[in-house]
């Protein structure tokens, strides 16, 4: 079992705005890792305390990945990038991962290769 890491920031805590940028991380991480819902074995998402308006899981499921999910806040640190949605993946696999940050999460994890 291997985990994929990722990072988005959303535009306006909204369902809507939450729904898009979570399905495109989601969307990105698959692309990356060449990746089957079967594949996965859960998901962990955590959203900052401004982003109150909808679950990650819920935008997760209306794209048909039905699996266990589990949202949660992050802690409230000043200072830290707002309106920031996070994925904890579990895949079924043993080959290497890429992991994605995109828009203004890309500065969480300037070691890595990332981006859009």
């Amino acid at each position: 079992m291997k985990a994929v890491r990722g990072a988005i920031t959303v535009s306006e805590d909204t369902a809507a705005g939450i729904a898009e940028a979570t399905q495109t991380l989601l969307r990105e991480l698959a692309a990356r890792n060449n990746l089957e819902v079967n594949e996965v074995v859960s998901i962990f998402f955590s959203v900052t305390p401004d982003l109150r308006a909808d679950f990650p899981a819920h935008a997760a499921r209306s794209m048909g990945w039905d699996l266990p999910m589990l949202d949660m806040q992050e802690m409230d640190v000043p200072g830290a990038l707002p309106r920031c949605v996070r994925v904890l993946m579990h895949v079924d696999r043993c080959s290497p991962v890429r992991h994605a940050y995109l828009r203004g999460a890309r500065e969480l994890r300037p070691d890595l290769e990332i981006g859009e």
